[in-house]
């Protein structure tokens, strides 16, 4: 993975730990995963906000890791870690100096990676079973000096555990802690580059810690939830200027594209960022239509390869304002062309931007192909913004209108089950208002009533 893709992962993770800060700590752990250099990992769909990972699905994660990424195998297991211990002691604003983790933030800058914010502890405990039984052979508890004279082979496939302490007391504090351990990663790392052998590592506790914030850290807490944001650059969106300024602006956290279920290729690294080499010159925008055109000339053959945005806006009676649409996402390739209906799924008032964390043409799809030899080509948008029109001077997205609805599943079943509730009271009420007294007692010191009877 090149190092323009790393501000955009190490944001998502900061986001991901920070939303997950919240929770309590005393169930889940992290983990983190990279490979070396020159190795690429799957494309895996990140869990949601606030689910914890069981031994099952973390097997399916470890099942589509594996079967591209290295086969040696290395496993930083430590005591006790929890992902306070990267919010309160990670790097703040780019000081690399301040943060406990700086090999683990330098490994995830030039490596492809995925970080999973909660597992569950009990899950982690048995994550050496999970990667034995994954890969066959018994792992192969070391420390670095013997790492250091372990002749290993690139195409062998070796599981090493490095076992890292947690503990702090008198001497040294969680930090140092974490730092001494980072240390120990920053060694492993070099041993094995040193080595040229390939490699994939894990990162994760036995238990979960609780982190005690030290006297120094309070007022820095908010800060310091930015995670491995140490080496984070602000990316600006992409944007497209014609003579009177502003008037297209494009962001995703990633632009990948796949031929016949091939290779999955990141377009996001040659989009964004200073220094990026697409080219927009070809693009235009008016009152009413606005075309995108990312030209990244020679896209790894000889042939030119073309992303294209077709938007129009157009005033619609019934909600009295105009909205605009991405009508279609283009792609030509080798002087043919793909082309993705996006009318009915990505729409917006136009005077907002619009947002989706998911944009594809291949699950619950936004964009849907026209013919049926476009269902060839893939392209999948993740954290995906667009805005063709009324562009403020700021050059910052407006207001976004996202595509997740209103009525969630967790929503729709508050609703229900408040209904059903409701249903019950109601119908109770309704009974105890039907009782009614008896209208006749007898009297203990009057004469009993006689009931005649009739022979």
């Amino acid at each position: 993975m090149s190092s323009n893709k790393m501000p955009n992962i190490m944001a998502f993770i900061a986001i991901s730990f920070a939303i997950f800060s919240a929770g309590s700590c005393s169930s889940q752990v992290p983990l983190v995963m990279w490979s070396s250099e020159g190795y690429r990992l799957p494309l895996v769909a990140s869990p949601a906000a606030g689910h914890i990972i069981s031994n099952v699905q973390l097997m399916a994660y470890l099942n589509s890791v594996l079967e591209s990424a290295p086969q040696n195998v290395i496993l930083f297991l430590q005591d006790k870690l929890s992902k306070d211990d990267f919010t309160m002691y990670g790097g703040v604003f780019g000081n690399k100096q301040d943060s406990a983790f700086p090999n683990l933030e330098s490994a995830l800058q030039t490596s492809s990676s995925l970080v999973l914010p909660g597992v569950s502890w009990l899950g982690a405990r048995a994550f050496p079973a999970l990667l034995q039984e994954k890969l066959g052979i018994s792992p192969l508890s070391i420390d670095v000096d013997t790492l250091e004279h372990l002749q290993l082979n690139a195409s062998s496939t070796t599981l090493l555990v490095i076992h890292l302490p947690y503990s702090s007391g008198a001497f040294l504090s969680c930090k140092e802690v974490l730092r001494n351990n980072d240390e120990i990663i920053g060694k492993v790392l070099t041993i094995m580059k040193t080595q040229g052998v390939p490699y994939t590592a894990f990162y994760t506790g036995l238990m979960p810690s609780r982190v005690i914030a030290e006297p120094s850290l309070i007022g820095h807490t908010s800060m310091r939830r930015t995670l491995l944001q140490s080496v984070v650059n602000v990316v600006e969106p992409l944007m497209f200027n014609n003579t009177e300024g502003p008037c297209i602006m494009l962001w995703a956290q990633n632009i990948t594209v796949s031929f016949n279920d091939q290779e999955w290729t990141d377009l996001g690294p040659l989009t964004f960022g200073p220094g990026a080499p697409v080219n927009t010159t070809a693009s235009s925008c008016s009152q009413n239509v606005s075309r995108l055109v990312l030209d990244y000339g020679t896209f790894k053959t000889n042939n030119p390869f073309r992303l294209i945005f077709n938007m129009s806006q157009r005033r619609y009676p019934v909600s009295a304002r105009n909205w605009f649409t991405l009508d279609t996402v283009e792609l030509e390739f080798n002087s043919s062309k793909v082309t993705f209906n996006g009318s009915r799924g990505v729409y917006a008032p136009s005077e907002y931007s619009f947002h989706c964390q998911n944009v594809n043409n291949f699950q619950k799809p936004l964009l849907v192909p026209r013919t049926v030899n476009d269902t060839k080509w893939r392209i999948l948008f993740t954290d995906f913004q667009i805005q063709g029109f009324n562009i403020n001077k700021t050059t910052n997205f407006s207001y976004a209108s996202d595509c997740a609805s209103f009525f969630t599943p967790g929503i729709w079943m508050g609703l229900v089950t408040s209904l059903l509730m409701l249903l019950i009271l109601t119908f109770g009420l309704h009974m105890i208002m039907q009782l009614r007294s008896m209208d006749r007692f007898d009297d203990p010191k009057g004469p009993s009533i006689s009931v005649p009877q009739s022979e």
